[in-house]
């Protein structure tokens, strides 16, 4: 079966650091671009960013920009959101999600662009 499984969230204070894992299962995650979204409650689902395949192409909404990175294990073939300096406005369910599209600086990322999805993961930032 092909699928994302996720991994990582859970309950952090502001200022804190979390990191989510994207693994694939029967999906080459370096053939594929990896975005990530996230959807608050009551909020439609929001681009939070997103990695390209070779070059390792990367694009940020405006609102994690400096505070998240994105990096790549191609031997456990997974691909990992580093999330620094949290905020409350950061408390959302994050997805990650696989497609083969295209990720780069001002290109729109869009979750039409992805046909694989994972489960979702609840990332909470309070105090």
């Amino acid at each position: 079966q092909l699928q994302l499984v996720e991994s990582g969230g859970g309950l952090v204070q502001p200022g804190g650091s979390l990191r989510l894992s994207c693994t694939g299962s029967g999906v080459l995650l370096d053939r594929h671009v990896v975005g990530w979204f996230r959807q608050a409650p009551g909020k439609e689902r929001e681009a939070v960013s997103c990695l390209g395949t070779s070059g390792g192409r990367t694009n940020f909404a405006d609102s994690v920009k400096g505070r998240f990175t994105l990096s790549r294990d191609n031997a456990k073939n997974t691909v990992y959101l580093q999330m620094d300096m949290l905020k409350p406005d950061d408390t959302a369910v994050y997805y990650c999600a696989s497609g083969s599209t295209f990720c780069g600086a001002s290109v729109p990322i869009r979750p039409v662009q992805y046909d694989r999805w994972g489960q979702g993961n609840q990332v909470t930032v309070s105090s």
